[in-house]
């Protein structure tokens, strides 16, 4: 378990990360969002250990992570910026690796790198920007640790190959629980993989909850009432965040469970009715603009 206690950064006189507290349980892939300058990488390299925060504390399995080697070594990290030795090779680096992480697997390394189709006897410095984060996921999974900090992995990376390390994500969380700390500013990119959400605004948390509670609070649903006054009746039992009509068609976003909902609209005898699936954007909307925010200007 990955927790944060009233952690605080300061770059002269920029704050960067200012009085965070959250907790990441272990399994589970916990998406930090937020727009450039927002603190996610600044969060991350305190949380590998990188940088030492102002105030606070960050502890990986009850141990704190700063100038921790035993912490240090369940941690991999992936920054937004790949940075290799000059003239590396793959290989070279998958040694490299192999002296730190005593788990480290060189066969699985092998295998990765001729599924992805890299060449390991090639220069790293050679590749291109998304081949590069090839590199540094595969040698993020062979390290084989506990956890894997990811700052803006999917940037970058072509969409079949976006999809393969998702899947990839999937079975380590499955086989070994992994548990993978993925930073983006991109909601569209994490809504398929994320158990847990957190957003970061002006270096502090605006919004951390699990993504399925979320889900479960919020729906959406299409209507034909076809009679102005059921619809009205409509809005006073719902607690409507969201309504648009086109024509006889009503759709409306609504707090409450899905039961509730669906039994008010039926109360009404509908012409007709259907749920559909939020994403993770519309969710996250609805939640940010209960505290007073727009996340539409804050990340899109």
């Amino acid at each position: 378990m990955i927790e944060a206690v009233n952690v605080s950064k300061s770059f002269h006189d920029i704050k960067a990360v200012d009085s965070i507290s959250a907790t990441i349980k272990e399994g589970t892939v916990f998406g930090l969002i937020g727009t450039n300058g927002a603190g996610k990488s600044t969060f991350l390299r305190m949380a590998c250990g990188v940088l030492k925060p102002d105030q606070g504390e960050i502890l990986i399995d009850g141990l704190s992570v700063y100038e921790n080697e035993e912490a240090k070594s369940r941690i991999f990290y992936i920054s937004d910026d790949q940075h290799f030795f000059s003239n590396a090779t793959c290989n070279d680096m998958k040694l490299y690796y192999k002296s730190f992480y005593k788990n480290f697997d060189i066969n699985r390394f092998d295998e990765l790198m001729l599924k992805f189709d890299l060449d390991a006897k090639r220069k790293i410095n050679t590749f291109s920007k998304g081949m590069k984060k090839q590199v540094s996921i595969i040698c993020g999974i062979c390290a084989n640790t506990e956890y894997l900090f990811c700052d803006e992995t999917f940037d970058g990376l072509d969409p079949v190959v976006r999809q393969a390390v998702k899947s990839i994500f999937a079975n380590e969380i499955e086989e070994r629980n992994l548990t993978p700390v993925v930073a983006s500013h991109n909601l569209r990119e994490l809504e398929d993989i994320c158990d847990h959400v957190g957003l970061l605004h002006r270096g502090g948390i605006l919004l951390s909850k699990d993504l399925e509670e979320m889900k479960f609070n919020i729906h959406k649903i299409q209507c034909v009432l076809n009679d102005e006054k059921k619809e009205e009746v409509l809005y006073g039992k719902l607690e409507i965040i969201k309504k648009e009509k086109r024509g006889s068609l009503l759709t409306v976003t609504a707090r409450g469970t899905q039961i509730e909902i669906v039994d008010t609209i039926k109360e009404l005898n509908p012409l007709f009715y259907e749920v559909l699936p939020l994403s993770l954007e519309e969710i996250f909307i609805s939640e940010t603009e209960v505290v007073g925010y727009d996340i539409k200007k804050l990340i899109f």
